[in-house]
């Protein structure tokens, strides 16, 4: 088994230290146009960081087993060398990619992922705002082991993955020089990750490299104030709420769903996916109302809607 770090662990201080800069940093040199803090809100998200942990180790368990039988089936090995390493590095962020993408786009992956948007902040401790439920993302990674990657290998480069993140979620960054912000995940990109506006959704999914985005057409530049959080606030800072309030509606949904369809598109269609003919009227009550022939020579503008 390859002898690697626990990064991780020996980032603690550094997560802390930054944390308490950026918080000193709202407090001496406040923005009006930042979010910054808000003690529940940061409180939740360290909550939820705290919590995890002790979930992730539970989800290890039959995830390690998995892992460890593939590897033991693939005639394949991969060495932890000196410069085996960095390649891992990009393949593990080549399928963070697709699996960050894949829970933006499936309902129940969604729901797992929900809680990291679920702030309406963003600031160094929604770094920390962790899903409880991340047994959804073990088999995005398969064919990494499957290529002769060591499970331990694939630990230590999702946990350096994780660890350059941290430093993205924040609001006293602005736009790096060109070369970085063409490369590499920014807090301007991630800023626009976490935006709930229409144009912002679903965009820049990269973990260290912005380039799959760029290459896989999700990219989109940070061009105006973001706004964070969802687009349906949950407006609670309840840990167990924040963890399970997305597999709450898809079980509402799913118990409302008038056939086995529908049940389906509930649970593996998109986060605001609808049946045909519900999506149909929506689509036709977003329509301006159509105009009379003979116009009166003053009359109201019709009203837009934003989506």
């Amino acid at each position: 088994m390859p002898n690697l770090p626990d990064v991780v662990l020996w980032s603690i201080p550094a997560f802390v230290l930054l944390t308490v800069v950026e918080m000193a940093s709202y407090r001496f040199h406040p923005d009006e146009d930042s979010e910054g803090y808000e003690t529940k809100d940061a409180v939740t998200s360290i909550g939820m960081g705290l919590g995890s942990l002790v979930f992730d180790f539970l989800w290890k368990i039959p995830i390690v087993a998995i892992y460890t039988a593939v590897y033991e089936l693939t005639p394949l090995r991969i060495p932890v060398l000196w410069w085996t390493v960095p390649l891992m590095l990009l393949g593990q962020d080549f399928f963070y990619y697709w699996s960050h993408r894949g829970h933006h786009i499936v309902r129940i992956l969604w729901a797992c992922h929900v809680v990291h948007h679920s702030s309406r902040k963003f600031n160094l401790t929604t770094a920390l705002r962790q899903p409880w439920t991340s047994l959804t993302v073990w088999p995005f990674y398969v064919p990494l082991i499957a290529l002769g990657v060591h499970p331990a290998a694939l630990a230590f480069c999702s946990s350096a993955n994780l660890v350059y993140q941290f430093w993205v979620h924040t609001e006293r960054v602005g736009k790096l020089p060109r070369p970085f912000e063409y490369v590499l995940n920014t807090p301007s990109h991630h800023r626009v990750h976490h935006a709930s506006q229409g144009g912002y959704l679903d965009r820049n999914f990269g973990g260290i490299l912005i380039v799959w985005d760029r290459l896989f057409g999700s990219f989109t530049p940070e061009t105006v104030q973001p706004v964070f959080g969802l687009t349906k606030n949950i407006d609670t800072f309840n840990p167990l709420r924040v963890a399970t309030h997305e597999y709450a509606a898809i079980a509402r949904d799913v118990r409302a769903a008038a056939n086995w369809r529908e049940r389906a598109g509930r649970v593996f269609g998109g986060p605001g996916w609808q049946p045909a003919p519900q999506a149909a009227a929506a689509a036709a009550s977003a329509q301006p109302a159509p105009q009379a022939v003979a116009a009166p020579a003053v009359r109201e503008t019709p009203s837009e809607h934003i989506a």
